[in-house]
């Protein structure tokens, strides 16, 4: 599998996750992806051939949160 660069409009939420983090973590989510966005490059969202997320959906929620235009994703 390789790892690609896209556009955050292009992906998904998997509406059938049941993970959510709240408030306090999720805003720690947040700045952590602000502070060391190369994370993501070595922990990238995990997409389909339609583009829903199949693992990673509160990150893209955080990366949205933090202003990213681009993520990194895989595509399964």
């Amino acid at each position: 599998m390789k790892q690609i660069t896209l556009n955050i409009n292009e992906i998904q939420l998997n509406k059938s996750n049941p993970r959510i983090i709240k408030d306090e973590n999720f805003e720690k989510l947040v700045k952590s992806i602000q502070d060391f966005p190369e994370m993501l490059d070595i922990r990238p969202i995990v997409v389909n051939k339609d583009m829903v997320i199949l693992g990673g959906n509160m990150r893209y929620r955080a990366c949205v949160e933090a202003g990213l235009t681009e993520i990194p994703v895989i595509i399964a």
